[in-house]
């Protein structure tokens, strides 16, 4: 990957709907060294996919929170393929420190938000867990 292929990740990763002539026009480059290149990072697993972000704004009442996870020896990866498969996890990381996983939590509401990490605490892989609600959200 060099400079180019960074500065059209760049563009993307800003609006993904940014056009092929746009990135190119931006860039100073030409159409077609956009579009093969974009075609290449697709090929090799760099860009992985495309999606949409939503504005807390747009779900005023979804709840929203970060559970740091630790897991027993090491299960981490069967907790990740696990955690994967939940329609309340909306992101997985892995981190260093007292914690092995920190896990994003999303329900509708505080009866699906109890449900999804009393879930999550039950599994035997789990040996503790710390969730904190997330109150705003700071654009940067």
């Amino acid at each position: 990957m060099d400079d180019l292929d960074r500065a059209i990740l760049a563009q993307l990763r800003k609006d993904a709907r940014t056009s092929i002539s746009s990135i190119a026009s931006d860039l100073k480059v030409a159409r077609a060294t956009v579009q093969h290149r974009i075609t290449r990072l697709e090929n090799s697993g760099t860009i992985t996919g495309y999606t949409v972000k939503v504005s807390p704004e747009s779900s005023p009442n979804l709840i929203r929170a970060v559970m740091s996870i630790a897991t027993e020896g090491n299960t981490a990866k069967a907790v990740v393929r696990r955690l994967s498969g939940s329609p309340h996890v909306a992101a997985i990381h892995s981190t260093n420190g007292k914690w092995d996983l920190i896990a994003e939590i999303q329900a509708e509401s505080l009866t699906e938000f109890d449900a999804a990490i009393n879930e999550i605490r039950e599994m035997k892989e789990i040996t503790g867990s710390e969730t904190n609600l997330l109150l705003s959200t700071y654009s940067l």
